[in-house]
């Protein structure tokens, strides 16, 4: 993820115009195109859109999958849209102008920018459409009708006691690899390992921002090195991060002397628990996310009962070497609930 865009009013209006902030819209079942307008497909009057950072992430390729079955089998309409990039806030704004314009009766979206996006959204809400935040909450939370996502903080904290049961005394040396200043999630997971751990930023020798990127969590990671060699646990994150700071371990020589734990439950994250090179992660499921989400907008079409605070969509520690009195599942469970 990438460090979030703050735009003014008016040059959000010109990204729209000019199309720098050009979005990839698609229709329910139909394949991903690049455009400024939304297609739409299907018999159902009840529409139903759903915008996600990008449409390359394999976390949000799930979302849009668990979202097209859930549009299908609720017979309606699904339009969906993701920004150029994560942090395209001025690509969010826009798709919700052109949801709200195309008549659809709710939202579900992921924010780039938990702030920005707030008074597009307050606009949308004004004119009767239910909003749903995904995955990432906004600020404040309530900016939105709803919020369906993993309970971010529990994530790190279950991370955080697997670090801690494992270490068993030993002084940590811990170095994270987190996502960008400012964004929820990444605040959230962080605290959360620290907090399941019992540490402090006190106790974290070298922290750097990798925008959950596999390449920039390499980086961030050799860099940790050369400040801290001593490091011995290393959070990140996800796990793209966690996969580039193993192979800067493994370039040194460190890889099997430093813990490395994680969060997201990608099949690709999960296969990296089998293999040794992540010790744990937590599991997350976005597919659930976006079918929940589908399913609250039918409510409000039908009976206009709207969704309304916080739902958990659960997360489930992952991992093969397990410790006792921290629960969790091992890595056969994990890889048939992973995404991506």
């Amino acid at each position: 993820m990438s460090r979030t865009t703050r735009l003014s009013s008016s040059l959000i209006r010109a990204a729209a115009v000019t199309g720098v902030a050009a979005l990839t819209l698609t229709a329910c079942g139909s394949g991903s195109g690049s455009g400024s307008g939304s297609k739409s497909s299907g018999s159902g009057s009840v529409k139903v859109g759903l915008i996600t950072k990008t449409d390359t992430n394999p976390f949000f390729v799930k979302m849009k999958e668990g979202a097209e079955k859930a549009a299908k089998e609720n017979g309606v309409q699904l339009s969906t849209a993701a920004g150029k990039f994560d942090g395209d806030n001025a690509g969010q704004v826009t798709a919700i102008e052109n949801m709200v314009a195309a008549g659809v009766k709710g939202i579900l979206i992921t924010p780039s920018d938990s702030k920005a996006i707030v008074p597009a959204i307050q606009k949308a809400r004004a004119k009767g459409v239910l909003v749903i935040a995904l995955d990432t909450p906004t600020e404040p939370e309530s900016a939105v009708d709803a919020l369906f996502a993993t309970d971010n903080l529990k994530a790190g904290q279950l991370i955080g006691e697997y670090a801690k049961a494992v270490m068993k005394g030993k002084k940590a040396k811990i170095a994270a690899l987190d996502l960008a200043p400012g964004v929820s999630v990444g605040v959230q997971r962080h605290n959360g390992f620290l907090k399941g751990f019992g540490a402090t930023d006190k106790d974290v020798v070298c922290a750097q921002d990798t925008g959950g990127d596999q390449a920039k969590g390499q980086t961030a990671m050799e860099n940790c090195l050369q400040k801290a060699p001593g490091i011995n646990v290393v959070y990140t994150i996800n796990e793209p991060a966690a996969l580039g700071a193993y192979t800067a371990l493994k370039a040194k020589g460190r890889e099997k002397d430093v813990l490395i734990v994680s969060v997201d439950g990608g099949c690709t994250g999960t296969q990296a628990v089998k293999d040794g090179k992540i010790a744990a992660t937590s599991q997350q499921y976005p597919l659930k996310m976006a079918a929940e989400g589908v399913k609250a907008v039918v409510t409000y079409a039908k009976d206009g009962k709207k969704a309304s605070g916080y739902t958990d969509t659960g997360v489930t520690l992952i991992t093969d070497k397990a410790q006792d009195g921290v629960t969790a599942k091992d890595t056969g469970y994990g890889l048939e609930n992973c995404w991506g």
